[in-house]
């Protein structure tokens, strides 16, 4: 068998394996009790990501050059990478909802770049002249794992969102700053307990019980039960370690991208649509830690910040390498 009939084999053995992990998952969530699901999940997660790395390995062999030259090795390799935090983030959570959310992710990828795009970008070619450099390895490939733990960091934090979805949430603390945010009708307990005296005073002893109702009410809020509460947190701390890891390589990416486009191109930076995206990204994800670790925000304002940034990171990574014009883009559409 040749390389290229064994890399056939590989992409599209990935795909199956994500998409039956996918579904071992999904089942592991709904029927709960079930203890064997979770760990065929994190085995067929395992599979995976050996599967693409083999697949990888053979792109090497065969182009002569770490294959990270077009679109379909790069979504390979961000599939890899996702698979990789994924394992990281199940081992620090002991929950299957992780791989819940970030195996249809993985599986999207994977069926994206085997079943849809052009035979032609599929192909491995010799490298242009620009790529012929050792900081192809090294830019590259930190910038598309920053990306999948970014990815897998906002997944999370989407999945926090929906755990808590018209909930108060009280978490234990995950942030390393003091200002403790806390949602819903503790503010307006809060707001309510400064007041009560003063009100008091004025309406009497006779209003007094009332008043005292309207602020046991405020202090009362509906909260998850011990379960979720758990569950939500465990989502919320883990989301903010995993974007805690990505975000640093993000810097170090975009750090190494300047340099390579200089020694390139003679510009550390030309406003390229994808080094504004890039920074665009790197802005989104700083306010998230600055928040969480400056400001000492939790629970639902900072995962609606790194739920957006999913979306941001996305138009960073494929939005503008494919629709735009660049020095970036792959050229599919335009």
């Amino acid at each position: 068998m040749d390389l290229v009939t064994l890399q056939g084999w590989l992409d599209n053995l990935s795909f199956a394996v994500l998409f039956l992990t996918m579904l071992v998952y999904w089942a592991g969530v709904a029927f709960r009790q079930t203890t064997v699901l979770p760990a065929l999940g994190t085995g067929g997660m395992a599979i995976a990501n050996l599967t693409i790395a083999a697949l990888l390995v053979a792109r090497w062999i065969e182009g002569g050059y770490f294959p990270l030259s077009n679109l379909y090795e790069s979504l390979f390799f961000v599939a890899w990478g996702l698979t990789a935090v994924h394992l990281v983030a199940e081992r620090m959570s002991c929950s299957p909802l992780v791989g819940a959310a970030t195996s249809p992710l993985a599986m999207g990828i994977t069926a994206f770049a085997a079943l849809s795009l052009p035979d032609t970008m599929q192909v491995s070619e010799p490298l242009v002249p620009a790529l012929k450099s050792n900081w192809l390895m090294m830019h590259v490939s930190v910038m598309l794992i920053s990306y999948a733990a970014l990815m897998v960091g906002s997944l999370l934090a989407i999945a926090f969102l929906v755990v808590t979805r018209g909930q108060v949430v009280e978490l234990r603390g995950s942030s390393v700053g003091t200002g403790g945010f806390r949602d819903g009708k503790l503010r307006r307990a809060e707001a309510v307990a400064p007041t009560l005296a003063t009100a008091t005073a004025e309406v009497g002893d006779g209003g007094t019980a009332v008043l005292q109702a309207i602020a046991a009410d405020a202090q009362t809020p509906t909260k998850l039960s011990p379960q979720r509460l758990t569950l939500a947190d465990t989502l919320d701390n883990i989301s903010y370690r995993i974007i805690g890891l990505g975000f640093p390589l993000l810097t170090i990416g975009i750090i190494s991208g300047a340099v390579w486009a200089n020694e390139a191109w003679g510009s550390y930076w030309s406003w390229d649509p994808k080094e504004t995206w890039a920074l665009i990204t790197w802005l989104v994800f700083a306010a998230y830690l600055h928040a969480r670790i400056t400001k000492g925000w939790q629970g639902r304002r900072p995962a609606l910040l790194a739920a957006s940034g999913f979306i941001v990171v996305w138009v960073c990574y494929l939005g503008v390498n494919i629709l735009g014009k660049g020095l970036h883009s792959y050229g599919w559409f335009f």
